[in-house]
């Protein structure tokens, strides 16, 4: 997934307070003087945010000010370029400052974001409320059929004008104040609700100091278990937490049931516990505020709202592909429910089939079907081919090269940077790696960037994810599910670093919430090719290729389990759109409204959401009423993917139409023209469901 954060903030009457830090001792009050003008992360410190945030507010008034009190006559250059190139500061510092609240955040910069939140929100609203700069943009747009613009410029222009109109530029004064107030709200609940899944996260460790409780686990699994307990404190007991690299190997091997059961319902159950970390009301306000925002804008719905900018257009085509799918994944998911029961049965212990027990009797049943375990596996994806790997088709389909820097500025020892360059030797941008678990780091996997591409500016991207620890000895080994994710990840940095557009508005990711995954979701059809395998998939301590034996188990299996995992997804995905499907909310029990729209689902009670409502927390960030852009992208991408195997995987032409009308053109264009472009149709369903085990 992106966490790319909204910087391009804009204001034009608000008052900012003078700096109190001298320009000389703040790294953000100019351009860096570093190689590559990378992030000075060994000068930074939590008191240059604020005043960097505040100066960079400053100049960006400034800047406007003197666009609007241009006597010329508006025109593209002086008002909508002028526009995308009034925050330089601005972006510097929220650059840095986003991915550190994500990535490396303490209690204070947490505190501070709190602070500085309501200000940029007030900012913004300074800028797209500002009824002289509208009259500005709005002539160059009534104009913009006579103004010989290119297709990228004429993106950027109607961009900026629905900014201005879907912010409420065409409102009246009340209406105007009221979405002032809720700007402010929404800016610091989604900081609350975030920050308290960080601390659920950290705050739950379940020692065990029996060893006979650990019945089942790998080694491996184990010795990580007892290295967390000896850096909580506990040496001589073993710590599992919520972790992914820690919660699902538990899920997946702990003979122990009443174990998996403590953890899986601690995870299911993550802000909703009515403790201090509660997410319910946060979640139930945020939704409420949404809908009043949406009708002031003329929307019936929130979901309306937000869809009326993407490839889908409506809720009613989303609700409609995800209904649809939704007949093919339940039924395989009962399927795979009722094979799972009678794996239980054999047992002879009369016990029911769990959420609990999935992931453990999945895992005896992919034994037993295909003689295969993740065990087998994963000696072969140490994490460092596996990177390797994904830099090699990189290289393959694009010719570019990605090679370590040393002694660059980073802010954790873990993290890792490379250059990146061309076939031709040109540089693209800079890459940062950040791939282990931490307190300060939030949960899942994403891409962002310390600054964006823009004309010769090249730019700085960033993966950032929870994977397996090294532990002693032991190197970071993936599982499959890690393998992909890496993949899926480094497509959305190669979106960010093949970018090549002229104005920083448009460029890289900054495309329809429902494209932005296919760059990242093709790149996972590369993982598991046998040709790609063979090339990076080998023996941690013999350095041999996995055999060809284990490849064809590990791709006889790929459709196992696909009813439970889309299921899951699909019923997040459902949930999310109710949500914001809905055009009154008076009374709203997040809890009670999760259980009445799974129960009309007819979702099975051993499957549940991949992410409840009260720590479902892309919803809260930028995929609310989004979150079917994984399927719906999936779709994109397995049909794309067909157009590589129509002629071969690392196909030069192939990979150069996809380069060429998907990573370099970021949101230039409509989306589904790049794709016509790219594949000379559009796309169909059929390779997603095949795919997918359900055709």
């Amino acid at each position: 997934m992106t966490m790319k954060k909204v910087v391009f903030i804009l204001t034009i009457t608000c008052m900012i307070t003078a700096c109190t830090t001298r320009t000389g001792n703040n790294p953000f009050f100019a351009e860096f003087k570093t190689p590559n003008g990378v992030p000075p992360f060994d000068q930074i410190r939590l008191e240059h945010y604020e005043p960097a945030f505040r100066k960079g507010m400053e100049e960006q008034n400034n800047l406007l000010r003197e666009l609007i009190e241009n006597t010329e006559e508006p025109t593209f250059d002086n008002v909508i370029v002028a526009l995308d190139e009034s925050s330089p500061t601005l972006n510097r510092v929220s650059g840095v400052f986003y991915n550190m609240t994500s990535a490396e955040t303490t209690d204070e910069l947490t505190a501070l974001y709190m602070k500085l939140a309501p200000e940029l929100s007030e900012h913004g609203d300074n800028i797209y409320l500002n009824q002289e700069l509208f009259r500005k943009v709005k002539r160059v747009y009534d104009t913009k059929g006579s103004l010989g613009l290119t297709t990228e410029q004429e993106r950027l222009l109607d961009k900026t004008y629905q900014g201005f109109v879907r912010s409420g530029a065409a409102l009246d004064g009340a209406s105007q104040a009221r979405l002032r107030e809720i700007n402010k709200e929404l800016s610091t609940l989604g900081i609350q609700f975030s920050n308290n899944l960080l601390n659920e996260n950290n705050s739950f460790k379940l020692f065990v100091d029996n060893e006979a409780d650990l019945s089942g686990l790998p080694e491996w699994f184990r010795e990580s278990a007892a290295a967390e307990a000896k850096e909580a404190g506990e040496e001589g007991k073993w710590l599992f937490t919520l972790h992914n690299p820690s919660r699902l190997p538990l899920l997946q091997y702990a003979d122990n049931r009443a174990l998996r059961e403590k953890v899986y319902k601690a995870y299911i159950n993550k802000g909703n516990n009515n403790d201090e970390n509660d997410n319910k009301e946060i979640l139930a306000s945020i939704a409420k505020l949404r809908l009043e925002k949406a009708k002031l804008l003329g929307y019936d719905s929130f979901s309306g709202f937000t869809l009326d900018r993407t490839m889908a257009k409506t809720p009613e085509t989303v609700m409609d592909f995800l209904h649809n799918l939704w007949s093919y994944s339940l039924p395989k998911a009962k399927g795979e429910a009722a094979e799972l029961q009678k794996m239980m049965d054999k047992e002879g212990k009369g016990e029911k089939l769990e959420g609990w027990d999935w992931w453990y009797y999945t895992e005896k049943l992919r034994k037993e079907k295909y003689d295969l375990d993740e065990e087998e596996i994963k000696p072969y994806f140490k994490l460092e081919n596996v990177r390797d790997g994904a830099f090699e088709v990189a290289q393959k389909l694009y010719g570019i090269t990605l090679t370590p820097l040393q002694d660059i500025p980073v802010y954790h020892p873990d993290v890792e940077v490379f250059e990146v360059k061309d076939a031709d030797g040109s540089q693209l941008g800079i890459f940062y790696v950040d791939y282990f678990p931490r307190p300060g780091k939030k949960g899942g996997a994403w891409m962002s960037s310390y600054r964006s591409q823009k004309g010769d500016i090249r730019p700085l991207i960033c993966n950032v994810a929870n994977f397996t620890k090294p532990v002693g000895d032991m190197p970071s080994l993936l599982t499959l599910d890690e393998v992909e994710t890496l993949f899926h990840e480094f497509g959305h940095g190669l979106h960010g670093l093949l970018t090549q557009c002229n104005y920083e508005g448009v460029s890289g990711t900054r495309v329809a919430r429902d494209f932005v995954e296919l760059p990242s979701q093709i790149m996972e059809h590369w993982a598991t090719e046998p040709v790609v395998l063979k090339m990076y998939a080998r023996h941690y301590q013999t350095g041999e290729p996995m055999p060809d034996e284990l490849i064809e188990k590990l791709l006889r299996q790929k459709t196992f389990n696909q009813g439970f995992m889309t299921t899951e997804l699909l019923a997040a995905a459902i949930l999310d759109m109710d949500l914001h499907n809905l055009t009154e909310m008076a009374d709203l029990d997040i809890v009670q409204f999760e259980k009445d729209r799974t129960a009309a689902l007819g979702l099975i009670p051993q499957i549940a959401p991949r992410y409840s409502l009260p720590y479902f927390n892309h919803i809260v960030g930028g995929y609310a009423a989004g979150y079917y852009s994984y399927l719906w992208a999936n779709v994109l991408d397995a049909d794309a993917f067909e157009a590589f195997k129509e002629k071969d995987i690392f196909d030069k032409e192939t990979a150069g139409l996809f380069r060429r009308n998907v990573l370099e053109k970021g949101d230039s264009e409509d989306p589904m023209v790049l794709y016509r472009n790219f594949r000379g149709s559009e796309p169909q369903l059929d390779a997603m469901l095949k795919n997918r085990g359900m055709k």
